[in-house]
């Protein structure tokens, strides 16, 4: 057998033997969706943390910063500067908050905070959490069939379906903790990898040296800031609002919930953001040492990463690493499935179905949920229009904008009203959902989706409530 496919073979199977070891411990949706609030607090950061670095990791961030140099690392610190103050002013409160009202999800977190009897606010963010949920897996759908077509020559189409199947499998068998125990193994590995292959490459090509004078030959700039002039520091503006898409995350959010002791988050905290230091710094280093690696090879960008692990190991150990983006997409994509599910079931199937909604039923809506979620985002990912960053940039900034203004204002505002949520959601959803349409129309400069998607909803939610207490 060819040892890259023993390799993905093997890490699979392993995968697949967590989520069986834990079937039998998911007795009711509860346990399923947030595993009864049972998880330590490095088995929390671990969790939050990989299911946040997706394939984007190993396959997107080093294409951005062969191409373009250092200046693009500055997604990478907006990124960690946005998940610091996540664990800051999120992560403790939202987990008494969800505990107090009884809710294991946002949708049923911000219908019991704002006491809406309606549905409206459930339904808004369940239709919204969907919608960007499922472009958000099929980014990684595409990455795992990208991935699989390069290495092995699989059909692209034959290679999502296999990468879909293998997460589908584990996750639909164990739930809430099976993902955070893969997440927790898949994080580690995932880890080593991102950081041995940058340090070999980077002593093969000859040093720094080499790397700035490919780079100078090639008008790549290797500064952090390439000039002082207004359009450059414009620039880091646009890139470090990645970070604000943190607030509005759901499967990183869920995960702050499941911490069995709150008062040792702030332990997750610095354990979870060592991790994420390392691992975005490493995946940045992968893309510059590129540029000096492959300086007489075309290449495609989004598969830096994979070409360095061919050139450097052996095919056995080289399969062993590209685990690695097996790891970080399932480790992101098992957690959107869960998530994605628990709506369907908490937020969908439970209201419509009150009567007959026991906890057996809702177990058996969940895992169902997970397949019909699955097969909406394998359709997507079918298409495969645009580059793995673009697609994750849309459904990153989706979620961030239609929820992580209300997760804010819910958790510090007292005089959020219910009218205000849902104009909140509706209107951050909306402009980062068509704002790609509407840029060009408006200016030649183009203009992230997060900034006046977060900004449009922030104001949406401050107008109205302000105007329906005026009205009470």
């Amino acid at each position: 057998m060819n040892p890259l496919i023993l390799s993905f073979f093997l890490y699979f199977l392993i995968l697949l033997l967590i989520g069986l070891v834990s079937h039998k411990r998911q007795r009711t949706s509860a346990d399923f969706i947030m595993g009864n609030r049972s998880l330590s607090f490095w088995l929390t950061a671990l969790t939050a943390h990989a299911s946040d670095m997706s394939s984007w990791l190993f396959m997107a961030l080093p294409a951005v910063l062969f191409l373009n140099g250092v200046p693009e690392i500055w997604i990478a610190l907006g990124l960690i500067l946005g998940m610091f103050f996540n664990w800051q002013f999120v992560a403790e409160k939202i987990r008494n908050e969800t505990e107090r009202l009884n809710s294991y999800t946002l949708s049923t977190y911000f219908e019991k905070r704002f006491e809406d009897t309606s549905g409206v606010i459930r339904l808004v963010t369940a239709v919204m959490t969907l919608v960007f949920m499922a472009v958000y897996l099929a980014s990684g759908l595409i990455a795992m069939g990208i991935l699989l077509e390069a290495l092995f020559g699989i059909n692209y189409y034959l290679g999502l379906s296999v990468a879909v199947s293998v997460v589908v499998i584990y996750t639909f068998t164990g739930g809430f903790v099976t993902v955070a125990w893969t997440d927790f193994c898949q994080g580690m590995f995932l880890l080593f990898s991102i950081l041995i292959v940058p340090t070999l490459a980077f002593e093969k090509v000859g040093g720094m040296s080499k790397i700035a004078q490919v780079a100078s030959d090639a008008g790549i700039s290797l500064h952090l800031i390439k000039d002082f002039s207004f359009e450059t520091f414009l620039s880091i503006f646009f890139l470090a609002s990645w970070g604000l898409g943190y607030f509005g995350q759901p499967h990183i959010i869920t995960k702050f919930m499941g911490i069995k002791h709150p008062s040792e988050i702030y332990k997750s905290k610095y354990f979870g953001m060592t991790w994420q230091i390392l691992t975005l710094g490493a995946a940045a280093f992968c893309g510059v040492v590129g540029i000096a690696f492959f300086e007489e090879q075309v290449i495609d960008p989004q598969l830096v990463f994979v070409e360095l692990v061919k050139a450097l190991f052996s095919p056995l150990a080289g399969g062993f690493i590209l685990c690695g983006i097996i790891a970080a997409s399932m480790s992101t994509m098992d957690s959107q499935l869960l998530v994605s599910a628990s709506v369907l079931s908490e937020d969908i199937y439970k209201h419509l179905f009150r009567k007959k909604a026991s906890p057996k039923s809702l177990l058996r809506a969940s895992r169902m949920s997970i397949i019909l979620v699955a097969v909406v985002s394998l359709g997507i990912a079918f298409f495969k229009s645009a580059t793995i960053m673009e697609v994750v940039q849309y459904a990153w900034t989706g979620l961030g904008c239609s929820f992580g203004p209300l997760v804010l204002m819910a958790l510090y505002s007292k005089k959020t009203t219910r009218a205000g949520a849902i104009a909140g959601i509706i209107v951050g959803g909306f402009i980062a959902g068509l704002w790609p349409v509407i840029n060009p129309w408006m200016m030649d400069r183009v203009i992230p989706s997060m900034i006046p998607g977060f900004l449009g909803s922030l104001g949406a939610i401050w107008a109205v409530s302000r105007l329906s207490q005026e009205k009470l």
